[in-house]
């Protein structure tokens, strides 16, 4: 009985996901987080994967950082997403395919009320209008991408080189996956699995070799929660949401952690040291943080990629013991190199978080 509910609701949830032919849009804030996971999005669906997909570099941010802050109206943040969606439009595409959690919530939100209010939206097209003379079609379709390297994780799987699995004891590597908060919990039909059971990311961590492993707070927020970090007097609120969750999942001993959000691998991965700071205490094995990486970094990993081509070497918490783990090989001499192997000069370590 269990077991039907679950297909019931998995088949209100399931996704058609289209296989080509994307309009691509970065996150503003993922350039400055993680700057190669995009660029990492377009290596594999364009090179490897072979897919049309196609970004325009006129595109702006979508304004939900200012919007869910409280500092944008709603009108005005409705005519930015008009804007790109003209440019999608102009660009002969239909398929819009968003980076950014926050940006896929919100373009969801603004499509849904067009829908239910859709006198909103011809007040919009004329404001469009007026700002910049510009005309569009909403999306016929509408993803976030970890969406798409859900659909073709199979076929990256297919290509690897490395799976998620310790190479030590053979044993498939525990994972915990971490799904953004705008991704699912506002509109849960738009995403796969829905809010109850989200598998974008442990459909990746299965058919890659890792095993999903479940805690009490695995659908708890990362601790962002715009308003909670943005205003400086709150960042309290967002450091004790994510503490709560490195100790729910502490017990577990996971390998790593996965996100599909801009957020949640940066604050995840930044309050580790933060906690490590103020309380001497860390999450991982021999005194290291658990590593944490976006969707695109562990699907670049599978398929053989340089690390530092990945830009791990942005990350907070070390990645090292988790390439050793899965015998992925890097030159330590290189971390910190940048084009055309410029010194970027060693950073200053932390002192209780081990770093390599």
């Amino acid at each position: 009985m269990i077991y039907q509910g679950k297909q019931k609701i998995w088949s209100d949830y399931n996704k058609e996901i289209p296989d080509d032919h994307w309009y691509y849009v970065r996150s503003c804030i993922r350039q400055n987080f993680f700057p190669a996971s995009e660029r990492m999005m377009v290596e594999i669906c364009k090179n490897v994967l072979k897919k049309d997909f196609y970004e325009n570099p006129n595109h702006t941010t979508c304004g939900g950082i200012a919007y869910h802050c409280d500092t944008l109206p709603q009108e005005t943040a409705m005519t930015i997403v008009a804007r790109q969606f003209a440019l999608m439009t102009e660009s002969g595409y239909e398929n819009y395919a968003a980076s950014c959690i926050t940006s896929f919530g919100n373009y969801c939100e603004v499509l849904e009320t067009w829908r239910e209010f859709p006198e909103l939206e011809a007040k919009i097209r004329e404001l469009l209008w007026k700002a910049c003379r510009r005309e569009f079609k909403k999306p016929k379709y509408l993803c976030h991408t970890s969406d798409l390297i859900f659909k073709y994780r199979n076929e990256i799987a297919a290509r690897a080189k490395y799976k998620l699995v310790n190479r030590h004891t053979g044993e498939p590597l525990r994972v915990v996956e971490h799904i953004g908060c705008h991704y699912s919990k506002m509109f849960p039909s738009k995403g796969v699995g829905g809010a109850e059971y989200p598998y974008v990311l442990v459909g990746m961590i299965e058919s890659w070799g890792g095993n999903v492993i479940d805690y009490p707070e695995r659908r708890h927020c990362c601790g962002y929660g715009f308003r909670q970090y943005h205003v400086r007097a709150n960042r309290g609120y967002s450091l004790s949401n994510t503490h709560k969750k490195f100790e729910s999942m502490e017990p577990y001993k996971p390998d790593m952690i996965i996100t599909n959000c801009p957020g949640c691998p940066y604050f995840l991965d930044r309050w580790q040291y933060v906690i490590s700071e103020m309380t001497g205490k860390t999450y991982g094995e021999n005194g290291y943080g658990i590593p944490v990486f976006t969707y695109e970094e562990v699907a670049g990993l599978v398929l053989g990629y340089d690390p530092w081509d990945l830009g791990l070497q942005l990350h907070q918490t070390a990645v090292e013991p988790l390439l050793d783990k899965i015998g992925i090989p890097y030159d330590p001499k290189k971390k910190y190199l940048g084009l055309n192997e410029k010194d970027l000069k060693r950073p200053e370590l932390p002192g209780t978080l081990r770093c390599c």
